[in-house]
């Protein structure tokens, strides 16, 4: 599944191990989530950093990330 796949009200897994809700039915490089951090909050996450997605029943299905997001983390990486 790719990022651009994800519609509003599926449930993600981030890269850094938390969980989200998207919340919008954009595509690109971000996307708007409702992150469950250490506090909970709305705000943009980088495509890139969506690692899982969530079905319904619990299954994780792994995401695909496009040349352009990977590219993108790279240069993210380097700050």
């Amino acid at each position: 599944m790719k990022t651009n796949d994800l519609k509003k009200g599926d449930r993600v897994l981030l890269r850094n191990g938390w969980y989200a809700t998207i919340r919008d039915n954009a595509k690109g490089n971000t996307r708007l989530a409702d992150v469950e951090g250490f506090f909970r909050e709305i705000g943009s996450v980088y495509s890139h950093d969506i690692m899982y997605a969530i079905d319904p029943a619990g299954h994780s299905i792994s995401i695909e990330h496009t040349p352009q997001q990977i590219k993108l983390r790279s240069l993210a990486g380097a700050l």
